[in-house]
């Protein structure tokens, strides 16, 4: 039978992501519109943005954080071209992205000492021969795939070469070891339902220190420049921008980090995600017709869920736009490249009971297509 009750909340994008419980646009009525971001009060508020993602995430005082142009596509692509090509590159691929970042380092910046470890949707690969001699670079969470990295127990303490992740799908839901990173991004829109255009660079001072000894052989866009006669600008991680920022989008992630802190800060996010895939989990296992694209528990993701579904592709369409017309869920088909299948959004922004709620309906669309 088709279920009685919906979710509250039907967004279960892996990005734009949900909107915290409580969300209302009038939460953002104090953002400075109009007024400069190098005013005073455009200054502390981006400033403001640095410090409290400083202290929910627990970076470490010496490490810096700055706010800079292009989401976590445009951080990641500026931490690279401004740090590789030092020496050899490791590059780690289990997801679109991871493979993204592989064709940025050998077709655009033509690196040459450059070797991947790759594994198919659903793997994660063998990193045994990882060499830390060289800088290595790699997605936490893959978005794409549902795969995460277990832990940061692989990355040892006396690497010579720099660590760089991205991590827009992971922080504020995963447990990132600070001492194992060199070079992190992520951006608004992800795991706290920000919104989107706005990405976040954070650097280790090993990091910093390469910044300011090596200069690439290649031009950098402005907006990839955060140097400045030979030293990291460091007005870029005191709430200066390389470029104009929305202060309504800055106010935005204020008020997601106001949230976060309401709610017991870091340790709570992580719960609430670890729940939210709990929630999918004991569906799953009930069900025969659907299963984890990440069969090893071990590295599956709690915020980007990726699961096959037992029919042929045109049905598997059907039923997320019959979830999509019934209100239920939208934009929960799995990503473009991505074996077919759904994809769930489980982080802490969403609600438990919602997920719960969308179980029931899963349900019913699969025996509503599987039957037609």
């Amino acid at each position: 039978m088709k279920p009685a009750n919906k979710p509250v909340n039907p967004c279960f994008s892996s990005g734009p992501c949900a909107k915290h419980p409580g969300y209302s646009i009038d939460l953002l009525k104090n953002a400075p519109l109009g007024r400069s971001h190098r005013s005073s009060l455009g200054k502390s508020k981006l400033s403001e943005s640095i410090a409290r993602t400083k202290k929910i995430l627990k970076i470490p005082d010496d490490y810096r954080v700055g706010i800079v142009p292009a989401s976590d596509t445009g951080a990641f692509e500026m931490l690279m071209w401004n740090v590789l090509g030092e020496r050899g590159v490791d590059v780690i691929c289990f997801e679109s992205f991871g493979n993204g970042w592989a064709y940025d380092i050998e077709k655009e910046l033509k690196l040459t000492n450059v070797r991947k470890f790759s594994a198919d949707y659903g793997d994660f690969p063998d990193i045994t021969d990882v060499n830390f001699d060289n800088d290595v670079v790699f997605t936490w969470n893959g978005t794409t795939s549902g795969v995460k990295v277990p832990n940061g127990d692989w990355i040892p303490d006396d690497r010579k070469g720099l660590t760089l992740c991205d991590a827009t799908s992971a922080v504020f839901a995963m447990d990132i070891p600070w001492n194992k990173i060199d070079g992190l991004t992520f951006s608004w829109q992800k795991v706290l339902g920000g919104e989107a255009a706005h990405g976040m660079l954070i650097l280790s001072p090993r990091a910093v220190e390469r910044i300011e000894s090596y200069t690439p052989s290649w031009p950098l866009p402005k907006i990839f420049r955060i140097k400045k006669k030979g030293k990291l600008d460091e007005s870029v991680f005191q709430g200066s921008t390389i470029n104009t920022p929305s202060m309504l989008c800055n106010e935005d992630y204020l008020d997601a980090l106001n949230w976060a802190e309401s709610i017991g800060g870091l340790e709570k996010l992580i719960e609430r995600s670890e729940q939210n895939l709990k929630v999918i989990e004991d569906f799953v296992e009930k069900h025969d017709w659907i299963s984890f694209l990440a069969k090893d528990k071990a590295i599956r993701s709690n915020t980007s869920v990726c699961l096959s579904i037992d029919l042929p592709e045109e049905k598997i369409k059907k039923m997320v736009s019959l979830l999509a017309e019934e209100k239920v869920a939208y934009d929960i088909s799995s990503y473009k490249e991505a074996p077919v299948g759904i994809r769930i959004w489980c982080g802490a922004t969403v609600e438990k009971s919602d997920l719960q709620i969308l179980c029931e309906w899963l349900e019913w669309a699969y025996s509503e297509v599987a039957n037609s």
